[in-house]
């Protein structure tokens, strides 16, 4: 559970940087932010949260 703060605090991050500097509308992050919080709370959730996990172990190259 360490990791999942980091990670929104990097994903709040990178869709703040879109919405001042790309294309993206705000309409668009509000979208993004509600499939996360309806996704969080569905069936898929655990297996999101392990294929995250497995990419940022194969980034880092911790396993």
């Amino acid at each position: 559970m360490t990791l999942s703060l980091p990670l929104v605090v990097i994903l709040g991050a990178v869709v703040w940087v879109l919405l001042r500097h790309s294309s993206l509308k705000f309409l668009h992050a509000v979208v993004c932010i509600l499939f996360g919080f309806y996704l969080a709370s569905t069936i898929a959730a655990p297996e999101v949260r392990r294929l995250v996990s497995t990419v940022i172990r194969t980034i880092t190259g911790a396993f």
